[in-house]
């Protein structure tokens, strides 16, 4: 399993990424989900990946020898519109899923993969889009300006409750670290290293990128200081009546 996210702010897009991928208990290994793409000037995407390892590397290259293809008749260079690459991964990933469903059923393990997509292209707004295995994909909405794929459910409740359009692009980093984190401490199936991406809006050029293992300072320290602020905000809630006497 693994647990990757997207906020879209007004001031532009967070990233973020666990990189484990287990094949049961017994075998558990460390994978990059995230794939950068940068023509300065031009456009800015990010690509996350969750699900069959196998399929969301094959459809990594896959874009890449349509990059390096002349002759392509879509890229992710060309689309005008990012909801247009959206549809052409999604169609990637379908064409990967049918090549090798069949002997991933007869193994017991689905060819599945689930993606974020998301950046922005010179003109047009940033945008963020998750793409089902069924290659179909929405975006984000005001009410709920972030987008999660695989294990989201430990990481969401921070995110309703601090992510809005006027969050700062800094405090969504921050708020994904946590997300994150609170994702590793209740499933082993998520796990550090954990990368983190930000793109400014309008900016066009290559996001600022950071890792963060268990032992990195920032990491370390934000986990410490959320732990110690989640417990002194418990001990100050409000008492039962029979607590007061």
């Amino acid at each position: 399993m693994t647990y990757c996210l997207a906020i879209k702010v007004n001031k532009g897009v967070v990233f973020a990424s666990d990189s484990r991928t287990n094949a049961g208990v017994d075998y558990i290994a460390t994978y990059s989900k995230m794939t950068r793409f940068v023509w300065p000037g031009e456009r800015v995407i990010v690509l996350l990946t969750s699900g069959s390892l196998a399929t969301s590397q094959a459809v990594v290259n896959a874009i890449n020898r349509d990059l390096e293809n002349t002759d392509s008749e879509f890229t992710l260079r060309s689309g005008k519109h990012l909801h247009q690459v959206a549809e052409y991964v999604g169609k990637l990933s379908q064409q990967e899923q049918q090549r090798h469903e069949k002997a991933m059923e007869k193994s017991g393990h689905s060819a599945e993969s689930s993606f974020i997509l998301g950046g922005q292209i010179a003109g047009r707004p940033p945008e963020i889009f998750m793409i089902y295995p069924q290659g179909n994909f929405v975006s984000t909405s005001n009410e709920t300006p972030y987008l999660q794929i695989g294990e989201n459910k430990y990481g969401k409740p921070i995110l309703d409750r601090i992510i809005s359009p006027a969050t700062s692009l800094e405090d969504a980093a921050r708020c994904a670290i946590v997300s994150l984190d609170s994702t590793i401490r209740s499933n082993i199936s998520v796990g550090p290293p954990i990368e983190l991406a930000m793109i400014n809006t309008n900016a066009l050029e290559a996001p600022f990128h950071m890792t963060l293992t268990m032992n990195s300072p920032m990491y370390k320290s934000l986990q410490k200081q959320w732990t110690q602020g989640l417990k002194r905000t418990f001990n100050r809630l409000p008492r039962f009546e029979w607590e007061k006497s």
